[in-house]
């Protein structure tokens, strides 16, 4: 995979959020963190430009993305 991927989340808080993140780990996928609680242009941009209203928003591409913890995306990207 040639461009990192972006995991917003709402902290450690967050069981979602931080299972996703351990499952990329594990996937040997690398990500960037964005705190959506921190940061009030992310939060825009996974509220009011993808339409998502719950952690973790995986953001792989502008076409490719998805909220919650959903292994099977995980697993799609990393065989990529």
């Amino acid at each position: 995979m040639a461009e990192r991927i972006t995991v917003y989340t709402t902290g450690p808080s967050c069981a979602r959020c931080t299972l996703t993140k351990n499952v990329l780990t594990s996937k040997g996928i690398e990500y960037d963190e964005v705190n959506i609680r921190d940061n009030e242009d992310a939060r825009a941009y996974v509220v009011d430009d993808l339409g998502y209203t719950e952690a973790p928003v995986v953001v792989v591409t502008d076409e490719d993305h998805w909220s919650g913890f959903r292994p099977d995306h995980i697993n799609r990207i990393a065989t990529h």
